[in-house]
């Protein structure tokens, strides 16, 4: 299921929902959707061979975890179409995206727009932080570093029973901070997976500031290639390199795409915060409207209109 939407016109789509989401709420997790609006709209628009979604356009409410008595029970994954050998799977690893995640969700038509009204509220599925029964989610990646450990793990098992969909991971890159993801690649390699690929928002961000104020990663790009990945790096904003990095050839060996982005690419007003954006809360009344009028200009659209 593809959209006829232009890619482009679908990031930025993401963009405007997101941030409108965010003046109304008083806050949001608004820059990941600066970061990583293209890449997501690139998954769901043109890359992931997915089929139609098997679950309602307005998500259900929870309905509590899987037991032998909870027949109702079912992960968030029907968003992205049936679990079919041929299609492809896709892992949010960093659950903090979802708000973004959704947004791509809602304007590629997976899901509708209401469903953001339930967005953090009691008993809703659509949870703040992702979780396995959120839309478009299949397992919990709240930890970061555990998606491509997952995708691994899954693309092995999917090789085991002849399934020919592929793997893909949308991961950010403060989870190379995490041992788990470089055991991910390396068992990759190691056994040969070649239907695992993800690609990863390098924004250089994390909860408490840049990274390289918090852990240096370094040049992950040589570390991604020793580890056995094949490594594409581009601007991760430029849609038709993301086309031609998902066309290398990687027999044998995982791909992985660092897309490297800026925190707030399309709203420029929240480089003001830098580097403190992993969560945006206006201040006062005063910050909120300067906002509000600020970025929806640079999106171009009207002010958007909120209870005070």
């Amino acid at each position: 299921m593809h959209n006829a939407r232009a890619t482009e016109e679908v990031a930025l789509g993401i963009r405007r929902r997101v941030f409108e989401h965010t003046i109304r709420n008083n806050g949001g997790y608004l820059s990941q959707a600066c970061s990583a609006a293209e890449q997501l709209a690139w998954l769901y628009n043109e890359e992931l061979n997915i089929g139609e979604p098997t679950l309602p356009m307005i998500p259900t409410p929870f309905v509590g975890v899987p037991s032998a008595g909870n027949t109702a029970y079912h992960t968030g994954a029907g968003y992205n179409g049936p679990a079919a050998p041929q299609f492809d799977r896709l892992f949010i690893a960093p659950a903090h995206y979802a708000l973004a995640a959704y947004a791509t969700l809602i304007e590629v038509g997976r899901m509708a727009p209401e469903g953001l009204l339930q967005f953090n509220k009691d008993g809703s599925s659509v949870e703040m932080i992702g979780a396995e029964h959120s839309p478009g989610m299949e397992v919990h990646n709240g930890t970061l570093g555990i998606g491509l450990s997952t995708g691994c793990g899954l693309a092995v098992g999917r090789r085991l029973k002849g399934e020919t969909g592929r793997v893909w991971v949308f991961m950010s890159d403060g989870e190379v901070q995490e041992g788990q993801t470089w055991e991910a690649v390396q068992a990759a390699a190691n056994f040969g997976v070649d239907t695992l690929q993800a690609i990863c928002d390098v924004n250089a961000q994390q909860c408490d500031g840049a990274m390289d104020s918090v852990m240096d990663v370094r040049d992950i790009k040589t570390k991604f290639e020793a580890f056995g990945a094949v490594v594409a790096e581009i601007d991760g904003h430029d849609i038709t390199a993301m086309r031609d990095a998902s066309r290398l050839s990687h027999p044998g060996q995982p791909l992985i795409i660092l897309a490297r982005t800026s925190p707030y690419q399309g709203m420029s007003h929240l480089k003001r915060r830098f580097p403190r954006l992993h969560y945006v809360r206006f201040k006062s009344d005063e910050d909120r409207a300067a906002a509000n009028a600020a970025i929806a200009a640079e999106l171009g659209i009207p002010a958007v209109d909120y209870v005070h």
